[in-house]
């Protein structure tokens, strides 16, 4: 029985499968949505260091960044092609969440490396709709909290 090659690099890489990292990592706790509109399709994306501040660059579209954790963060959802992505709402957790996603991805490119083209497309489409099935949530997180004080009578 001849095993596909999205199945091959998932069982390769367990825990480290970028879906699996972003179910685990970034969807259990509270996050805000981000929009790419951006092909559906491998890119080259940059992190781009200007006077306004941090931009992620893919193709002719720029994208500012409020930080370089988050930049760094989305490069790896804009180089699969993801559309929307969750990004965490706690900037302290982001930078260590964007070191996973980056060595997940390269552990991926590196499994994919030899093959063809076009078991390459399927694998990243493969994450992608993975990505989009678990979803990017609210454009906003909700803060279920009381805001007003109550004085004791």
């Amino acid at each position: 029985m001849k095993v596909s090659i999205v199945t091959q690099i998932r069982r390769q890489l367990k825990e480290e499968w970028i879906p699996s990292l972003y179910r685990l990592r970034v969807r259990s706790g509270r996050t805000r949505r981000i929009s790419l509109p951006i092909p559906k399709r491998e890119n080259r994306p940059e992190i781009l260091h200007t006077l306004l501040g941090i931009e992620l660059k893919v193709g002719c579209r720029r994208f500012a960044c409020p930080d370089l954790a988050t930049a760094r963060y989305l490069l790896v959802f804009a180089r699969i092609g993801c559309n929307e992505v969750a990004v965490p709402y706690d900037i302290s957790k982001l930078s260590v969440i964007a070191d996973e996603l980056e060595t997940a991805w390269q552990k991926t490119n590196l499994l994919m490396r030899d093959s063809p083209a076009a078991s390459r497309r399927k694998v990243l489409a493969s994450i992608r709709d993975q990505i989009a099935d678990i979803g990017a949530g609210n454009a906003m997180p909700e803060f279920n909290t009381k805001t007003r004080f109550k004085r004791p009578k």
